[in-house]
């Protein structure tokens, strides 16, 4: 089933970017991605400048967590991340003053890395994945078979407009990046996807592209959930693959992502801050660049929007919270007037939850066995990608979605 959503994109569109100056009070959340096994590695009262690892994740995959700000730790406490949960956070006083450790550098020719020292540097800047997931980058890269990268710009999600704006400020700066990032992985071919829709996007790096002959525009169709990068790879490259995109030698990023390895390669900077859409029921929707650890109060606070029913992420994928910090992660808050939750009827076996579902689940039947987890890992709920196309394609308005990754909770436990 094709399903074409509403965009409600124009609200905030091609406006000038808002820079949001830095608040008293920064919340660096501990986790990346959906890790929150942390080591901290500062303790209260202790100096930090900005920039400085302030604690490293202990799995298999070791990403450090930066500090946004220069100051002093105050505390640890719980805020809430993008999902809806609550995490830990390094509470710093920001002393405005922006001291680093080190002199900001500007590597003239980011080509000259190795592949090695490459790989290093994103993972000792925290490069993880913008779109959403949060993955590290520097794994994508780990490998020697890499022949294809795709740069995801497709945005799929109404509202968020987050990924166009950064286009639209850095496309040069993109486009370098690529062409480095080819060159040091010994790629052959790279591709922007960016939706049919959206021709203007094309425009932008057109206005660029000639130089960059290994680099192409693909514009892909205005469906949902395009974004996916199963989607992707098999629209582009025409093949499938079992687990990830690497087994056929394809490395797929955001292109947010991408701006942020540009900034680890030309200025050292690890992440740090990033641009955000804030949209919805308020007067001015706006992108804004934020650091992280940056309350959602004290950003709806210097915008001047009062706080009412809140979005974190797009309305399809995104979880309602009562307050958030920023993360790498985060790329839209919607804010509504008011948001009455419709009374879900009974099931009323149309199967269109399964026609819809990306990866071939009965959402539906997931929901009615929550109670059974040996029926829930038959039914494969891990494989939900928490899309929200089910939710959004029922009859009878049963929000499968929240089912669905009740039961992937569940298989977890």
């Amino acid at each position: 089933m094709r399903v074409v959503l509403p965009k409600f994109k124009s609200l905030s569109k091609n406006k000038d970017v808002l820079k949001i100056e830095a608040p008293e009070y920064i919340y660096i959340p501990l986790i990346v991605g959906s890790d929150t096994d942390i080591t901290i590695l500062v303790k209260k009262e202790e100096y930090v400048f900005k920039g400085m690892v302030l604690g490293k994740t202990k799995g298999h995959f070791r990403i450090p967590i930066h500090s946004s700000v220069s100051g002093i730790v105050k505390d640890f406490v719980e805020k809430t991340y993008h999902d809806g949960t609550k995490v830990k956070c390094i509470k710093i006083e920001n002393d405005f003053e922006e001291r680093t450790q080190e002199p900001v550098l500007s590597r003239k020719d980011m080509s000259k890395l190795t592949k090695k020292e490459f790989i290093s540097l994103l993972q000792e800047k925290g490069i993880v994945g913008m779109g959403g997931s949060g993955f590290p980058t520097y794994v994508k890269y780990d490998n020697d078979n890499i022949n294809t990268l795709i740069v995801n710009a497709v945005e799929c999600e109404p509202y968020i407009t987050a990924d166009n704006a950064i286009i639209h400020q850095k496309a040069q700066e993109i486009l370098d990046t690529i062409d480095t990032i080819m060159e040091i992985n010994n790629i052959n071919e790279a591709f922007i996807a960016i939706k049919k829709n959206n021709q203007e996007l094309k425009d932008v790096f057109d206005n660029f592209l000639g130089t960059f002959l290994k680099i192409k525009i693909i514009l892909v169709p205005d469906i949902y959930p395009m974004g996916w990068e199963r989607y992707l790879v098999k629209y582009i490259k025409h093949t499938t693959y079992k687990k990830l995109p690497i087994e056929k030698g394809i490395v797929v990023n955001n292109v947010s992502t991408i701006y942020a390895i540009y900034e680890a390669l030309k200025k050292d900077k690890p992440l740090i801050e990033r641009l955000i859409t804030i949209t919805g029921d308020i007067k001015n929707p706006v992108n804004i660049n934020v650091k992280t650890g940056t309350t959602l109060e004290y950003i709806l606070t210097k915008l001047q929007i009062e706080k009412k029913f809140i979005i974190a992420g797009g309305p399809m994928m995104g979880v309602n919270v009562p307050d958030l910090v920023v993360s790498p992660n985060l790329n839209c808050v919607i804010i509504l007037d008011n948001y009455k939750e419709t009374l879900s009827k009974t099931c009323l076996r149309c199967g269109k939850c399964v026609s819809a579902c990306p990866t071939k689940l009965s959402p539906v039947l997931i929901k009615e066995n929550l109670d059974d987890k040996e029926k829930i890992k038959e039914l494969k709920a891990n494989k939900c990608i928490e899309c929200g196309l089910c939710s959004y394609i029922c009859p009878a308005k049963i929000n499968l979605r929240e089912y669905v990754r009740k039961a992937k909770q569940i298989e977890k436990e």
